[in-house]
C-alpha cells in the first residue's frame, strides 16, 4: 500500500514538473515574441522614418517624393489593424521609387545622399530579417500551444494567441543589391 502511494506521489511530482517546465517554456516563447515584435516595430519605424526624411530632403523628383512621403507617413500613423497593409504599401512605394539604379545614383550624387542611401538600404534589408525572427517565434509558440497538454491544463493562461506579421517586405532591387551596405 505505501509503495503504491509513493509511486503515485512520484508520478504526480513528475507530471507537475513536466507541466511547470512546459508552462515556463511557453512563457519564454511569449517573451521572445514580445521582444521580436518590439524589434520589428523599431525596424519598421526606422524604415518609414528614413524614407520620410529622404522624401522631404529635396533630392528626389516631386512625384517620387510625394509617393514616398505619403506611404511613409501612412505607415507611421497606421493603427495596429491596418499596419500590415500600410507597411506593404510603403514597400510598394520604395520599389516604385527605387526600382531602378538611376534613382539611387541620383540620391547618392546629392550632398549627404551617400549616407542617406546607405541608411535606407540598411533599413530596407533589416525589415525582412526582423519579420522573419518574429514570425519564427510565433510559429514556435503556436506549435507548443497546439499540444493537448497545453490546452487541457490551460498552460497559456490568458495570453492572446500569437499572430504572425504578414506584409510585403521585398526590397527594391537597386537598394538590395548595393555592395557595402
Amino acid at each position: 500500500m505505501t509503495s503504491t502511494l509513493i509511486w503515485i506521489a512520484v508520478a504526480l511530482v513528475a507530471i507537475g514538473l513536466y507541466l511547470s517546465w512546459t508552462a515556463g517554456r511557453l512563457d519564454r516563447l511569449h517573451s521572445r515574441i514580445d521582444a521580436a515584435r518590439a524589434a520589428l516595430d523599431a525596424q519598421l519605424l526606422r524604415r518609414a522614418s528614413v524614407a520620410q526624411e529622404l522624401a522631404t530632403s529635396g533630392v528626389l523628383d516631386p512625384a517620387a517624393s510625394m509617393v514616398l512621403y505619403e506611404a511613409a507617413h501612412a505607415a507611421r500613423q497606421a493603427e495596429e489593424d491596418h499596419r500590415e497593409v500600410a507597411e506593404s504599401d510603403l514597400s510598394h512605394a520604395l520599389r516604385a521609387v527605387f526600382g531602378e539604379s538611376a534613382q539611387v545614383e541620383a540620391v547618392q550624387a546629392a550632398p549627404g545622399g551617400e549616407s542617406a542611401a546607405r541608411e535606407l538600404a540598411q533599413a530596407v534589408r533589416r525589415v525582412p530579417m526582423a519579420r522573419r525572427f518574429h514570425n519564427d517565434a510565433v510559429r514556435a509558440a503556436r506549435a507548443l500551444r497546439r499540444h493537448r497538454t497545453v490546452r487541457w491544463f490551460r498552460l497559456a493562461g490568458h495570453a492572446p494567441f500569437p499572430l504572425a506579421f504578414e506584409m510585403d517586405d521585398e526590397p527594391p532591387t537597386a537598394l538590395a543589391d548595393r555592395p557595402g551596405t
